[in-house]
């Protein structure tokens, strides 16, 4: 759980200090053909980057080994721009909400990596991915309300 916060706080964080530094999007900008862009700008390489960083850094906080926090992190991200490529397909904008399809990829795919990476159970990465999903749809909504995000 404290790699998933990491993962996903420290971009808002980057953003938020750096403003448009470093901000290009990881897409590039494409366009598809279905006329919608491949994640959107809210995905950036500063946020990667920054991502993939603090959690290799702080993973051993919690005694696992940076290479471990970086592995994790990246499937965290990489389950987050399934997301966005699935919300671009159906036409929503960057930084919209769509319950479930915004928490859950982020959480499960490196909760499942985290059976034989962490030894996890099943019964922990139905924990996380609940416990992760109910905590970011209360925080997101709170973030928006304060203009955070």
């Amino acid at each position: 759980m404290f790699l998933l916060v990491i993962a996903n706080g420290v971009p808002i964080l980057a953003s938020r200090i750096l403003g448009d530094t470093f901000s290009q999007p990881l897409d590039c900008g494409i366009t598809l053909p279905d006329g919608h862009p491949l994640f959107g700008t809210s995905k950036t390489f500063r946020g990667i980057i920054a991502a993939l960083a603090a959690t290799a850094l702080l993973a051993p906080v919690i005694s696992v080994s940076w290479g471990t926090g970086l592995i994790l992190v990246a499937l965290s991200t990489a389950g987050d721009l399934v997301s966005s490529f699935v919300k671009r397909r159906l036409g929503l904008a960057p930084s919209s909400q769509f319950m479930g399809l915004d928490q859950i990829p982020e959480a499960l795919v490196p909760a499942m990596a985290g059976i034989r990476l962490l030894g996890l159970s099943v019964y922990d990465v139905t924990f996380i991915v609940a416990l992760f999903s109910v905590g970011a749809i209360i925080l997101s909504r709170i973030f928006f309300k304060l203009k955070i995000r």
